[in-house]
């Protein structure tokens, strides 16, 4: 027993160690793409000379495709477009169709064109999403767990739980109805029991009853006030 401990221990810190590598090597190997987006700067932009925070909104796969109208249905977008106002930059890529969130590395592309054509203050970058997006979010997360100041995924889940700790220094509230028949809620419960192992930033709300369309979250103030409130 005294000889399997340490040795137990050194693979488990070695294994540790390799795991921002793998991240790395999984976004070097996907193909970059630059995914066409909508963009919401507020007024406050032109009135002050500080960087602003960033909000990053990942659709559902209804919403795939080459039409960005397609994206105002619902989400950050659709609640815009009825007046809600937004102290930040909201932007919303649009994936194409036969793909997810997690196909290419649009990433890259997308805050990179940011970054140079706007004022972004990079302690306060958020990113949220529903559905397919919600599976956006966790993954893009692990994938960049130095980005975000914070994440807000909607019914979404992640294919591979076992980094899901390399975001456990980045707040996550996280939402899902325990009737969703399309995304099962224990997708959300089992990162969230993950994380919460690994000491994460975690907070729940388990919507009792409720199914798979949650999209009247985003008509709300309370998650975008939540997101800005964190620093990173």
């Amino acid at each position: 027993m005294q000889r399997f401990w340490p040795t137990f221990l050194f693979y488990l810190l070695l294994f540790l160690n390799w795991l921002p590598a793998l991240a790395q090597s999984d976004r070097q190997s996907k193909q970059r793409a630059r995914y066409k987006y909508l963009i919401y700067v507020p007024e406050v932009y032109t009135a002050t000379r500080k960087p602003l925070p960033l909000i990053i909104y990942l659709h559902g796969g209804s919403q795939r495709g080459d039409d960005l109208g397609k994206l105002k249905q619902y989400g950050p977008p659709h609640a815009i477009e009825q007046g809600l106002t937004i102290d930040a930059i909201v932007v919303s890529p649009q994936c194409p169709d036969g793909k997810f969130w997690s196909t290419d590395n649009w990433f890259d592309s997308l805050y990179t064109e940011l970054k140079a054509t706007y004022r972004i203050d990079p302690k306060r970058v958020y990113l949220t999403g529903i559905s397919m997006g919600g599976y956006g979010t966790w993954q893009t997360a692990v994938a960049y767990p130095n980005t975000f100041a914070a994440i807000a995924p909607l019914c979404g889940g992640c294919d591979d739980s076992t980094q899901i700790c390399r975001i456990r220094n980045v707040p996550v509230w996280a939402f899902h109805g325990t009737d969703d028949d399309l995304v099962p809620f224990e997708e959300t419960a089992r990162l969230i029991r993950h994380l919460t192992a690994c000491k994460g930033k975690v907070t729940f709300t388990k919507l009792a009853d409720k199914g798979h369309n949650i999209q009247y979250l985003y008509e709300d103030r309370s998650i975008y006030n939540w997101l800005l409130k964190q620093h990173r």
